[in-house]
């Protein structure tokens, strides 16, 4: 028996002794009860975080965009 065939059989053997005991039963309520706390707390996903990132990169870009072309127009300029 090689090493892969060794480690999935001993990966389906410890799926199938989770399937039926109470861990499955805990892990589902952990997680209800930790999806239930963060629900209270003001908080967002990676996705949404990662979207107003992008938002505010290009905020800023414009930002200083605009900077410059306001200092260009300030800047005195000599007649020609």
């Amino acid at each position: 028996m090689d090493k892969q065939n060794f480690f999935n059989d001993m990966q389906a053997k410890i799926s199938q002794v989770l399937e039926n005991s109470p861990a499955k039963d805990i892990e589902k309520n952990v997680k209800a009860m930790m999806s239930q706390g963060f629900s209270k707390l003001d908080l967002v996903t990676r996705e949404e975080f990662d979207i107003q990132a992008q938002v505010l990169a290009k905020t800023r870009a414009k930002l200083e965009a605009l900077e410059a072309r306001v200092a260009a127009l300030e800047t005195p300029q000599k007649d020609a």
